[in-house]
C-alpha cells in the first residue's frame, strides 16, 4: 500500500501535527507501507525531496503568513497530477490549505482526513476568515471517505460545525512513546520548575504563566520550550515584571534534552484556549510530572484532579498561583496514554479497512 501524508509543515518544524505524522509515519515505513511525505516549507531552506528514517519527505515552496494558512502552488499541482498514484492520501489540518488541495485532487485513492480542529482561528483577523473558510473547508469533510478525530471533544465539534455523519468518524488518540521514558532519571536542581511546551501564540496561555511569578515562591522558575510569533511580546513582558531571571526560553532542542525536562520538571503546564487533544501534555505525565492545564476544550479530557488539575477561563490569576504552588512538586500517572505503536496499528487497520 502507498501512502501519502500531506501536511502543513513536518520535521524539523515543530508542533502537535508534526510530531503525530512524524511519528505515524515512521512507524508505517517499518510495517512495510511506502510512506510518503507531501508538505510545505516556506523558509525555502530545507531539502525538496529526501528520505528521513525511511520516509519520502516532498517539501513544496509555500506562502505563510504569519507562520499560518500555507498556500503552495507547488503542492496543489503536484496532488492534482499524482493523488491517484496513491493508495491512501491522509491529509491534515482543516486550517491550513494543504488538506483542501488533497480533497481537491481526489482520484482514485481513498481520503482520510485528520482535521485536528478546535473550532477557532488563533487571532482576531484569522477568526474572521474562518467564516468564509467553512465553505472551502466543509468541501474536505465531503470528501473524505473516513474522518480521524483525536479526540471526543474534537468529534463533536465536527459533528456540529460540519453536520458530518458520526458513522464517518473514528477517535484514534495521539500517542506517547513511552520507551522513550523508561530509563530517563530526574537530576538535582537549585530550584523548581515550571515546564511549558508548546508554539508561542497568544492563545497558548504562556503569558498567565508569567504573570503569576510574582506571586510565587523565589525558588520557583518557569521554562518555555517552543518558537512562534508571540515571543517577543513574552520576553518583553518578563521585563516588565521584573521576572526575567526567572524566565528561560528554549528553542530547537535535541529530542533527548526535552525528554529530560518533562523529568526534571517539577510542574508542566498548558493554559491553551484551543486544543483538539494536547500532546505535550501526555508525554509530561508519561514523564511523571503533574499537570496543570485550562479547563477547556479537548484539555479537559485530561483532567482528574489527581495527575492533572484544571483552571477555568477566563483564567483568574490568584487563583492559578494557589494552585500552582499546591501542586507543584507531585508525582503523576495515568491510563489513558496509547504508545504511538498502538496508535499506528489502528490507523494501519483502519486504512486497510
Amino acid at each position: 500500500m502507498k501512502i501519502a501524508q500531506v501536511c502543513p509543515r513536518y520535521h524539523p518544524y515543530i508542533g502537535g501535527i508534526e510530531v503525530h505524522v512524524k511519528e505515524i509515519s515512521e512507524r508505517l515505513v517499518k510495517r512495510g507501507f511506502e510512506t510518503e511525505i507531501l508538505s510545505c516549507d516556506p523558509s525555502a531552506k530545507l531539502p525538496r525531496d529526501e528520505i528521513i528514517n525511511g520516509v519520502r519527505v516532498r517539501l513544496f515552496g509555500s506562502w505563510a503568513p504569519n507562520e499560518a494558512y500555507y498556500f503552495s502552488r507547488e503542492l496543489k499541482k503536484y496532488l492534482m497530477t499524482n493523488s491517484s498514484s496513491y493508495d491512501v492520501v491522509h491529509a491534515h489540518s482543516y486550517g491550513a490549505f494543504p488538506a483542501l488541495y488533497a480533497a481537491q485532487a481526489k482520484g482514485r485513492n481513498k481520503l482520510i482526513f485528520s482535521p485536528h480542529y478546535h473550532g477557532a482561528g488563533h487571532t482576531f483577523f484569522r477568526n474572521l476568515l474562518h467564516k468564509p473558510y467553512k465553505f472551502l473547508g466543509k468541501k474536505i469533510f465531503e470528501k473524505a471517505d473516513k474522518v480521524v478525530c483525536v479526540s471526543e471533544y474534537e468529534k463533536k465539534l465536527v459533528i456540529k460545525n460540519f453536520k458530518v455523519n458520526e458513522e464517518k468518524i473514528a477517535v484514534i488518540p495521539n500517542g506517547v512513546y513511552l520507551e522513550e521514558f523508561k530509563f530517563l532519571r530526574k537530576n538535582r536542581k537549585d530550584c523548581r520548575v515550571i515546564l511549558s511546551v508548546s508554539r508561542l501564540e497568544k492563545y497558548k496561555g504562556i503569558q498567565y504563566l508569567v504573570r503569576i511569578l510574582p506571586r510565587l515562591a523565589s525558588d520557583i522558575v518557569l521554562e518555555i520550550v517552543g518558537k512562534g510569533p508571540y515571543k517577543q511580546r513574552l520576553v518583553r513582558l518578563t521585563r516588565e515584571l521584573s521576572v526575567e531571571n526567572r524566565v528561560r526560553f528554549f528553542q530547537d532542542i535535541p529530542r533527548k534534552n526535552l525528554l529530560q525536562k518533562y523529568i526534571d520538571a517539577d510542574l508542566f503546564a498548558l493554559l491553551s484556549k484551543y486544543e483538539a487533544y494536547g500532546i505535550s501534555v501526555a508525554e509530561a505525565l508519561a514523564s511523571g510530572t503533574p499537570c496543570i492545564v485550562a479547563d477547556t476544550s479537548a484539555l479537559s479530557e485530561w483532567v482528574d484532579g489527581q495527575n492533572c488539575f484544571g483552571v477555568e477561563y477566563p483564567i483568574n490569576l490568584d487563583e492559578l498561583a494557589s494552585l500552582t504552588s499546591n501542586v507543584i512538586g507531585k508525582s503523576a500517572e495515568t491510563s489513558k496514554l496509547l504508545d504511538w505503536d498502538e496508535v499506528t496499528d489502528k490507523l494501519v487497520n483502519f486504512y486497510e479497512a
